[in-house]
C-alpha cells in the first residue's frame, strides 16, 4: 500500500513564534507532539504529502483540489510575512484523483479556485514538517458539505489513485478540534464542546474510524468542530488497513481543542471497511422503514425510484380503491387536496426536499407524485439523484394542515407548528419538529432568509399544523 502514514494535528497560527511572540508557551506539549509528527515524516520520506484542510477553497456539493504546479502562502494575515513557503503540487497525482474520483461519482477536482495561496490550515503542519523535511511535493484538498460518507469515499480514492502511480503518501488530516471548550475562549462555551473533543480523542486514539460517522452534524454544529471532515477523509486513506495509533496530545487552555495522533498501517484487515459496513447498514434501516411505510411513503417512494429509473411516475388511476391491486391507495389520498412536502434523506444527511404550501394538484396523492420528482432531481441544492442511491434513501411525506393568521412570534411552538413568513410578494415556510431548531426565533430567521426578506423587515406570520409520514 502506498499510504505510510496518516496524522490528525490542528492549525492554530499562534503555534508559530513570530505569530504567537510569546504566547505559543501556552500549548507546548501541542508543540511537543507536532515536532514528532514532523520527525516520522522525514524518516518516512514520502513522495508527497497530502492535506486536507478545512481552511482551503470549500464548496457545499464539490470537493477542491488545488490546481497548478506552485503554489506560495505566508503569515502575513497574523502579522508574520516572514513566515512564507513556496510548495509544489504533485499533478500526476492530482489528475489520478480527478479520475478515480470521477469514476466513483464522486464531486471533485480543480476547478472553481477563488484563491491560491496556501492557507494556514495547510501552512501551520507545513511549517513543522518542513523544518524537519523538505522533500515531497504537496496536495491540497478542501472539505466539503456533502455527507461525511463521501469525504471517506474520497480518501479511499486518494489511496487508490496513489496506488495506481505508486506513489509514496502521507496524509495530515489539519483540524481543530471543538471551539467552545472554555467561557474565556474567542467563541464561548457550549456543553457540547468538552463531548466532542474527548469523543474524537476517544474515537481517533483507539483508530476506531468507523465511529466517525456517529457524530450528528447538528451536535457538531453546537460543538463548533473544524476538523471532523477531515479526520474522515483521513481514515478513508486507511480503509481496509489495521493501524498502529499514537496518541500523542490533547490541549484545550485557550478555548479551542488541539489533537494530534499518528497512525501507521500494518497490513490488510477485512474488518476495517468501515465505510462498506457503515452503507450496508444504512441499506438496511432504510429497507426496514420502507417496509414498515404507510401509502403516502410508499406511493412517494415508488415514484422516486420510477422517476429516476425510468423517467415515468406512477399513474394514480390505476391506484384508486377499484381493483385487486395492492398497492391501491386510502380514499383520502385520492378525495382531498392539500400542500405536501416529500423529504429525502441518505445516511443521515438531506438529500433534497421540496414541497408546496398549499393544494397545487387535484388530490394529495398527485400533489406527492409531484413533490417527489422535484425534490429528488429539481432541489437547486443538490444534484439530481443517482440509480445508485436508491437503496439508502429515507422517505418522509408532510401534508399540510391549512395556515392560520397569528399575531405573535409567542403563538408558534417549534415542534407542533411550522411557519410561514410573508412581506409584499416574498414568503418563506419551514416545517415544525426540524433537527437544529430549537426555538420559535430560529424558525421564523430560516423562513425569513429562504424568502429572501431582509432583517428588519415587517413580516406577516402564520402557523400550521402537519401529519408527518415516515
Amino acid at each position: 500500500m502506498s499510504i505510510l502514514a496518516a496524522y490528525m494535528v490542528p492549525h492554530p497560527p499562534m503555534i508559530v513564534p513570530a505569530v504567537g511572540r510569546g504566547s505559543e508557551a501556552q500549548i507546548q506539549t501541542t508543540t511537543d507532539a507536532y515536532e514528532q509528527v514532523a520527525a516520522d515524516i522525514a524518516a518516512l520520506e514520502p513522495d508527497t504529502i497530502v492535506i486536507a484542510s478545512p481552511h482551503s477553497v470549500m464548496y457545499m456539493d464539490y470537493f477542491h483540489i488545488s490546481p497548478g504546479r506552485w503554489a506560495k502562502g505566508s503569515f502575513a494575515g497574523f502579522g508574520a510575512p516572514e513566515v512564507s513557503f513556496q510548495e509544489e503540487y504533485d499533478t500526476e497525482l492530482v489528475m489520478a484523483i480527478e479520475e478515480m474520483a470521477a469514476a466513483r461519482g464522486l464531486a471533485a477536482g480543480t476547478m472553481g479556485e477563488r484563491d491560491s495561496s496556501l492557507d494556514h490550515g495547510t501552512m501551520v503542519p507545513l511549517y513543522f514538517i518542513r523544518r524537519a523535511f523538505a522533500g515531497a511535493k504537496i496536495l491540497r484538498i478542501g472539505l466539503s458539505g456533502l455527507p461525511l460518507t463521501d469525504h471517506y469515499a474520497l480518501g479511499q480514492a486518494i489511496a487508490d489513485a496513489a496506488d495506481q502511480l505508486g506513489r509514496r503518501i502521507v496524509f495530515v488530516g489539519s483540524g481543530d478540534l471543538s471551539h467552545k471548550l472554555q467561557d474565556y475562549g474567542p467563541y464561548g462555551f457550549a456543553s457540547e464542546g468538552p463531548q466532542y473533543d474527548e469523543r474524537i480523542m476517544d474515537v481517533c486514539g483507539r483508530g476506531a474510524f468507523g465511529e466517525l460517522f456517529d457524530f450528528d452534524e447538528e451536535f457538531c454544529d453546537k460543538a463548533a468542530e473544524c476538523g471532523h471532515r477531515s479526520f474522515v477523509m483521513m481514515a478513508g486513506a486507511l480503509d481496509g488497513q489495521a493501524v498502529s495509533v499514537k496518541r500523542l496530545s490533547h490541549e484545550d487552555v485557550t478555548g479551542v481543542g488541539y489533537g494530534i495522533c499518528m497512525f501507521h498501517p500494518e497490513g490488510p484487515d477485512e474488518e476495517r471497511h468501515f465505510l462498506a459496513r457503515y452503507r450496508q447498514e444504512a441499506m438496511d434501516r432504510a429497507r426496514a422503514k420502507a417496509d414498515a411505510s404507510d401509502a403516502y411513503v410508499a406511493l412517494a417512494r415508488e415514484t422516486v425510484n420510477s422517476f429516476i429509473r425510468e423517467g415515468k411516475t406512477p399513474e394514480v388511476s390505476r391506484l384508486e380503491q377499484s381493483g385487486p391491486d395492492p398497492r391501491m391507495l386510502p380514499e383520502e389520498m385520492l378525495r382531498e387536496k392539500a400542500g405536501v412536502f416529500v423529504s429525502i434523506h441518505k445516511e443521515g444527511a438531506l438529500r433534497g426536499c421540496i414541497g408546496t404550501i398549499g393544494p397545487t394538484e387535484s388530490c394529495i396523492a398527485r400533489e406527492i407524485i409531484q413533490n417527489a420528482v422535484s425534490a429528488s432531481t429539481r432541489d437547486p441544492r443538490f444534484t439530481p439523484i443517482r440509480e445508485d442511491e436508491l437503496p439508502l434513501l429515507e422517505i418522509s411525506v408532510d401534508v399540510l394542515g391549512a395556515p392560520e393568521p397569528i399575531d405573535s412570534i409567542r403563538e408558534l411552538d417549534v415542534k407542533r407548528y411550522g411557519v410561514i413568513v410573508s412581506s409584499g410578494g416574498r414568503r418563506g415556510l419551514l416545517l415544525p419538529d426540524l433537527d437544529g431548531v430549537d426555538t420559535p426565533e430560529q424558525q421564523v430567521d430560516i423562513a425569513r432568509q429562504k424568502a429572501g426578506i431582509p432583517r428588519g423587515e415587517k413580516l406577516d406570520l402564520q402557523r400550521f399544523e402537519v401529519i408527518r409520514h415516515q
